[in-house]
């Protein structure tokens, strides 16, 4: 059986040079979940697009989620837990409910702290400006997830530089063949 990898971006969609954009480019059976809008993104309309995304995905679903796409999966695990998601690569979440996180974004807050039902891997950075280690340690031990750490990587996203991003591609094929 075929395993359908599904790209979850954050706010702003993640854009051309970004890590998600480029891996979608090179291998034409990841899909990205496209939301109706990436800079005021709602957190209900969000996990709906996912859930109607994992419906139409097939039996064995692979979620690599970057920044606010990976509260939505958190928030989707919680309404949904009996779909067909093998696993999760969550890279890069942000922290909700920092006074500075942007208004736009809308329902993603708490930040839910609930065991997720199928194994996951969370990638932080050290110097992320949406998220301090110790609060992505606390995300990661919640949701029981494994926790790795980048080092000085940002936000892990296009403006770190980080091309195809060769270190998630190895994180996601330890979820693919664990």
């Amino acid at each position: 059986m075929t395993i359908q990898i599904l790209t979850v971006p954050g706010l702003g969609g993640s854009g051309p040079q970004h890590w998600q954009s480029l891996w979608e480019a090179q291998q034409t059976s990841i899909r990205r979940v496209v939301q109706a809008d990436w800079e005021a993104p709602n957190c209900t309309e969000w996990v709906q697009q996912l859930q109607a995304e994992i419906q139409q995905a097939g039996n064995e679903i692979v979620l690599v989620a970057h920044s606010l796409g990976c509260l939505a999966v958190v928030y989707w695990a919680l309404h949904h837990a009996t779909a067909p998601v093998k696993a999760a690569l969550l890279v890069a979440p942000p922290d909700t409910e920092r006074e500075d996180f942007p208004e736009t974004a809308t329902g993603f807050a708490p930040v839910p702290l609930q065991r997720l039902p199928f194994p996951s891997i969370v990638v932080a950075s050290t110097n992320d400006p949406y998220i301090t280690l110790k609060r992505v340690q606390e995300f990661a031990n919640n949701w029981g997830s494994e926790l790795v750490s980048v080092g000085d990587c940002g936000h892990i996203n296009a403006v770190s530089g980080l091309g195809d991003w060769p270190q998630g591609k190895v994180l996601l094929q330890r979820l693919l063949h664990p």
